[in-house]
């Protein structure tokens, strides 16, 4: 795989992101423009879980918690307050990053790991769903419905194009954020906790900091996807919000495509999709999709435990020692 910090990456990057804001110029049916936001929505999704997940090594079983208060936060102001839909983003973002920081706070200092914290995110996610269900003020089980008035400054855009844009950007910014912590001192000390924390805290590592930093700022991210979300489709109720299945489609992007990568969560969405999507084409059978997503999980597991992102690196080369005759290895990495 290309670097990313070489002049050849960067070319690479810019020239996909490139191609992608020429895409609503093309492509003018409603229907490729709706595959592609969603594909870009579940990568963006996904890249969210891929920060505390894959990097901090944060499992999660319930990640559905943060989008749901995303799109709570959202439809609640907008519709009880009269906000303005743009500027609910901030709070919403905040929304998450808090409920990260509770989720986080409880859990790490209760010294519970892997499949421990992964089940009791599940559980959170399961408790807002039943408030959610159960309070006035998200009209319990009717859900929040989002009126109707297009414009840009109403988050509403006639043209599915111009949502496209927005999450493209939002992609962007997740991508970016990835990227960061690739290079960034806090994302190495993120990778240590993955790795080994117990290891990490003997070199001085605060592994209770960085992986609340790490749930905190995944919060937050798949918040502004909750938030998005209302805007597009101007409806949310609980089980659409604080869905097991939403959690699940996080997780599945990151881990099928490479979970601890950059564009790990895009891969894997695409590959998702196309499941989906060729599935509900050809058959009618419920159920399907989510039987074919186990199948597909289970043979990256057994055959690419880095995702499907590892068949585009680059294989090492075997050159020749001339001193000893035994072959080395080069190029390893790109």
């Amino acid at each position: 795989m290309i670097g990313w910090t070489t002049p050849r990456g960067w070319a690479h990057i810019g020239a996909g992101f490139a191609f992608a804001l020429l895409i609503p110029a093309f492509v003018t049916q409603n229907f490729l423009l709706h595959i592609a936001i969603l594909v870009l929505f579940s990568a963006y999704l996904g890249q969210a879980w891929n920060i505390a997940g894959g990097y901090a090594g944060q499992r999660s079983f319930g990640h559905a918690v943060f989008v749901g208060t995303g799109a709570y936060v959202t439809a609640i102001l907008q519709t009880r307050f009269g906000w303005n839909p743009w500027l609910t983003l901030p709070p919403a973002i905040i929304g998450g990053a808090a409920v990260g920081w509770l989720i986080g706070f409880l859990s790490f200092r209760a010294g519970l790991r892997g499949s421990y914290f992964a089940l009791i995110t599940l559980a959170f996610s399961e408790v807002a769903r039943i408030l959610a269900n159960s309070l006035e003020i998200t009209r319990g089980g009717l859900g929040i419905l989002v009126p109707l008035s297009p414009g840009f400054a109403n988050f509403q855009f006639a043209n599915k194009g111009n949502f496209f844009i927005v999450v493209l950007a939002m992609f962007a910014v997740a991508f970016g954020i990835a990227w960061w912590l690739e290079k960034s001192r806090f994302g190495a000390r993120l990778v240590a906790v993955r790795e080994n924390e117990d290891a990490a805290a003997a070199l001085g590592v605060d592994t209770f900091k960085a992986k609340l930093h790490a749930l905190m700022l995944s919060g937050g991210m798949a918040a502004l996807g909750g938030s998005f979300y209302v805007q597009y489709y101007l409806y949310v109720e609980p089980p659409i919000a604080y869905g097991v299945e939403r959690s699940v489609e996080m997780l599945l992007v990151s881990m099928i495509g490479g979970s601890g990568t950059v564009l790990g969560p895009l891969v894997g969405s695409i590959a998702l999709h196309l499941i989906s999507d060729t599935t509900r084409h050809f058959l009618e059978a419920p159920g399907v999709a989510l039987i074919l997503y186990g199948i597909v999980l289970i043979l990256i597991v057994g055959f690419l435990p880095d995702g499907l992102i590892s068949l585009f690196r680059r294989r090492p080369t075997v050159v020749p020692d001339t001193d000893s005759g035994a072959p080395a290895r080069r190029g390893a990495h790109a």
